[in-house]
This record gives structure tokens, sequence and C-alpha cells, in this order.
């Protein structure tokens, strides 16, 4: 390789890196204006009302906050927080939170872990209630278009079932819909429980 196409190739890199350095410089200051109020800086949720975003996928992220944004996702606490922001910043706080570190919480109720651990992963047959697993993956990480569940606050998880059942939260899988009308409210603590202890 000649010097003038080595000279490219690494100022090309470098420019990479800079619009990534901004990109994060970006959201840096976004977290620190205004989701750390809520989410923490390092996308540890302040309270069990609201979601750890620490792992999340940055991909999920952004299409929450741009249907936060549309209304498509219903929340008189995320809209205006979401609506002056471009869809460069969605994904630059995506990302932002996908690369804090997460971790897993010890279950408060082990019994209750336990009967959670089979729903998560086995459903129910006898009501017909599929298991988290088909779709979050066996330990709850989730894809880009589903969201990682494992180390979310169990309050947090009953209350998005709670809405789902209801169809107050139709912005995502309406496969949920079904899941959550099929759920106990035992189920429901139980896998809420048993989610908060996966890594």
């Amino acid at each position: 390789m000649g010097f003038k196409k080595m000279a490219s190739v690494g100022i090309a890199a470098l420019a990479l890196m800079g619009g990534a350095a901004h990109a994060d410089s970006k959201a840096d200051d976004i977290v620190s204006g205004r989701c750390f109020l809520c989410h923490g800086m390092d996308g540890e949720a302040a309270s069990a009302v609201f979601p750890r975003l620490a792992g999340q996928h940055s991909e999920y992220i952004a299409k929450q906050l741009a249907d936060f944004k549309s209304g498509k996702r219903k929340s008189d606490t995320m809209k205006p927080q979401a609506e002056e922001l471009t869809p460069a910043e969605m994904k630059a706080l995506g990302v932002y939170f996908e690369g804090k570190k997460v971790g897993p919480r010890q279950a408060k109720d082990i019994e209750l872990a336990a009967v959670g651990k089979y729903i998560f992963q086995k459903g129910n047959q006898f009501s017909g209630l599929p298991s988290c697993a088909s779709c979050h993956g066996p330990r709850g990480l989730g894809t880009p278009q589903l969201p990682r569940l494992a180390g979310q606050h169990p309050r947090y998880i009953e209350d998005q079932l709670k809405q789902f059942n209801k169809r107050e939260r139709t912005n995502d899988n309406a496969v949920m819909h079904t899941v959550a009308s099929k759920l106990t409210e035992l189920e429901t603590h139980a896998v809420a429980e048993y989610i908060a202890t996966l890594d």
C-alpha cells in the first residue's frame, strides 16, 4: 500500500473516530441534561417504576424514543423528553446505554423466582401461555427488535405486562397482548421476579 493510500485510510479512520467521539459527547450531554434524573447516568434507574436501560439494545431504545415522540407509545413523562430529539440523537442514546454494564439482581423470593423460571423457560401448556424464552431468548437477552429483559426491575416488567394486557401499550409486537392476557397474577409476579435475576 502506497503512502498516499495509507494516509487517506488513516484520515478516514480518524474522521470516523471523531464522529463516534462527537456522538458519544452528544449522548453524554443529553443524558446528563435530562435522562439521568430517572434512568441514571449509567442506565441504572433511580426507581423501580423506570426501566433499567443499561445493556438494552441500541436499536430498541431508538425505536421506543421515536414512538414516544410520535405518540405511538403513550407516556406523559416520556413524550416531552423525546419531542426535541433527532433520529441521530436517539440512535446515539441507544448506543450510549447499550454500552453500559448490566448485572443480575438477587431474587427476593427464591420460591417465587423458581415458578417464574418455569414460566419463562416453558410457559404454561394448560393455559396456552408460550415461554418468554421463545422470543426473548433463554437468557432474556432479546434482539434489536425485542427488548432485553435480563436484569430488569420486576415492578417495571409487571407494569408493562399490565399495559399490554389492557391494550394500553400498542406500539410493539401485538403477540404480547395475547401473552399478557394469559398470565395469572401469580405468574406475572413470578416471571418478573425471575427476569430480574438473569444476566
